[in-house]
């Protein structure tokens, strides 16, 4: 079993940055690739950005690509979501999953998800 906790979530005005920290417990996340995903009220969780286990490959969703960077550290158990540049669009609630399958740009290759972080970007 794995347990995730987001944090770092918060109020910016538009155009500042926030870092946004996944821990896991219970289990290493080295054999697993990690993702943010997003989510509004009443909308489906939307693939934001995904790292594989090594961090040699990173998937980005369009909307957040050249603003957005994921990166992990296995030692620590951690996996990053630095984002820059923000826009009133990216307010959502933002979670970390960890995915057993492969691609892990998809929803329902995520074994594990954390109960998230509100990321509020006003304009």
């Amino acid at each position: 079993q794995v347990r995730l906790v987001e944090s770092g979530g918060g109020l910016v005005q538009a155009g500042e940055s926030l870092r946004l920290s996944c821990e896991a417990s219970g289990r290493t996340l080295s054999s697993y690739s990690m993702g943010w995903f997003r989510q509004a009220p009443g909308k489906e969780r939307e693939f934001v950005a995904a790292i594989n286990w090594s961090a040699t490959s990173t998937f980005y969703a369009d909307s957040v690509k050249g603003r957005f960077t994921i990166s992990r550290d296995n030692p620590k158990n951690t996996v990053y979501l630095q984002m820059n540049s923000l826009k009133p669009e990216d307010t959502d609630v933002y979670s970390c999953g960890a995915a057993g399958r492969w691609p892990p740009t998809r929803l329902n290759n995520y074994n594990y998800w954390g109960k998230g972080t509100q990321v509020t970007v006003s304009s």
